[in-house]
């Protein structure tokens, strides 16, 4: 089994949780190949040699995030102080293509290939959440969506994850397979 998780990361979490979700479906499944990405490493000859795709993404303005929203993340970001590394990984995303357009290129699969959906998220209630667009965009691609799109909690604005979070992204990574 090969699988490919791809993700979009402003400031980290949505990373770290990619890279738990890795974890766990290489603890559940041992032999399975495992490749964790960020979005504009993903090209298509990737995407089409795995058996299940796991795409994620932060939530920007209740939804996935935009060129704008992006930059918009950018500009808050450069002006806390001791967030350098934070700044850093916001500006190169910001750069890059972000998840709506990573779809526009993404070519429909034949059935049978599986995929599930995830995001991080603010704590508040209505604060919206990116993974069911995303879990839409995979099913429009001829994606199986294997689970229901899964948001992890992020503290404020920029982080941390909320305690536990990591735990729980392993635990739905193992679930996966």
């Amino acid at each position: 089994m090969h699988t490919v998780i791809v993700y979009e990361s402003m400031y980290g979490n949505t990373r770290e949780i990619a890279e738990a979700i890795a974890e766990g479906v290489h603890e559940a499944a041992p032999s399975a190949s495992v490749e964790c990405l960020p979005l504009t490493q993903a090209d298509n000859d990737v995407t089409r040699s795995a058996d299940l795709l796991v795409v994620g993404g932060p939530t920007h303005m209740h939804g996935m995030s935009s060129g704008l929203s992006r930059l918009v993340a950018v500009a808050a970001e450069n002006h806390r102080e001791g967030h350098e590394d934070a700044t850093a990984e916001a500006q190169a995303t910001a750069e890059g293509p972000g998840l709506r357009s990573w779809f526009h290129s993404l070519p429909k699969t034949e059935p049978g290939t599986y995929a599930a959906a995830f995001d991080t998220r603010g704590a508040a209630p209505g604060s919206g959440g990116a993974a069911k667009g995303i879990a839409q965009r995979l099913s429009r691609h001829n994606y199986d969506v294997v689970a229901g799109p899964e948001g992890f909690i992020v503290e404020g604005t920029d982080g941390p994850l909320r305690a536990g979070e990591l735990d729980r992204a392993r635990a739905w990574g193992a679930a996966l397979v």
